[in-house]
Order: C-alpha cells, then structure tokens, then sequence
C-alpha cells in the first residue's frame, strides 16, 4: 500500500531561529523550575482538568463504565499527543516540542492522582452528579490487581514526566542546531524554445 500522506514526514523541518531557539528555551527552563517548586499544582492542571473531564463525557457514549472512567486521563494524554503529530507532519519543531512537552507535564498531573487511589483524599472534580463519582485511579487500579502498588506506579509516572520534559528541550535543541541545507537556487532563465 502507498500512503502519500507519508510523503510529507521525508520533507526538511522548518528552521528555527537563533532568538526562537533562546526564547523557547528560557522558558522551558522557566517552566521546569517553576513546576519543580509547586506544591499546589501547576496554572496549566486547570487547562488539564477541562480536557480530563471531557475525556469522561466522550468515552462515556462508547457504554462501557471502564472505558468512561479512563477516558478522562486517555483523553488527557491523547490531546497533546494528538496536536504533536499534527506538528510533526508539518515539521515544525517548536509546536512539535511545546505539545511534547506538555504530554509529559501531563504526568506530574495525572501522578498525584494515581498516588491516591488508596487514600482518596483529594477532592474530585466531576461533570454532573456528584453522588456518583468514581476516583478513576482507585476503579482502574483495583480492576487491575493493582491498587496495592498506587504510590510506586505514581513515582513512576512522575519520574517519566520529568524526564520526557527534560528529554524534548533536549530534543528541540538537537532539532533546532541541526544543519539546514540551503535552499535550491530559483532558476531566472528562461527555457529556449
């Protein structure tokens, strides 16, 4: 089978800038030392706890209670993820990193979470009836046989967000300093007839 739509992904990445370069990694740097001195949550979980609650109504209509309550966290990472590739396809490296990125900010969102699946004691936040609600980690850690091991996969979790974080500034650096081929010279010559 050929899939043309493929075509695109052996084009060049777009360049980026020196200043662009800079400005992207100041505030990486920024963000990272911000997240690592939060103790209440980040400014973004308030974009992420919108799109975790919509993942609940959407996977909700497939009829299975497993699928709706881990739709919200699939939801949560498929967003990100999602508008990555559409940044990929396009080769554009900044937007490839800035959705990267935040697919693994993600993690330290969803970590906290998970480390209460036990405990459940944060306070959950649902769309509709509040008698209800389900903590999702709890549900989806005890249908596994997992519930026991909440606070380690947590750890886990948290540390993969870090790293991934850390891994694509890493990455968009590399992207970004890699040589760019000139581009072809525009022929100014007519052809002869």
């Amino acid at each position: 089978m050929d899939f043309e739509f493929l075509e695109q992904l052996k084009e060049k990445w777009e360049p980026v800038s020196k200043p662009a370069l800079i400005a992207w990694v100041a505030f990486y740097a920024l963000f990272l030392v911000y997240a690592s001195k939060a103790t209440d949550g980040l400014i973004i979980d308030n974009v992420n706890l919108v799109i975790h609650e919509s993942g609940h109504l959407l996977f909700g209509w497939l009829g299975s209670q497993t699928i709706m309550v881990a739709g919200g966290t699939l939801m949560q990472l498929m967003v990100p993820f999602l508008l990555a590739c559409f940044f990929i396809y396009q080769r554009q490296a900044p937007g490839t990193a800035f959705c990267a990125f935040f697919l693994f900010e993600d993690f330290l969102n969803i970590a906290p979470y998970m480390a209460d699946a036990r405990a459940q004691e944060l306070q959950l936040v649902t769309v509709g009836d509040s008698e209800n609600t389900i903590h999702d980690w709890f549900y989806m850690f005890s249908k596994l046989g997992l519930l026991q091991h909440d606070t380690q996969i947590a750890a886990l979790t948290k540390a993969l967000g870090w790293l991934g974080m850390i891994a694509v500034v890493v990455w968009f650096v590399w992207r970004a300093k890699a040589p760019v081929e000139p581009p072809k010279p525009i022929q100014t010559s007519f052809p002869r007839k």
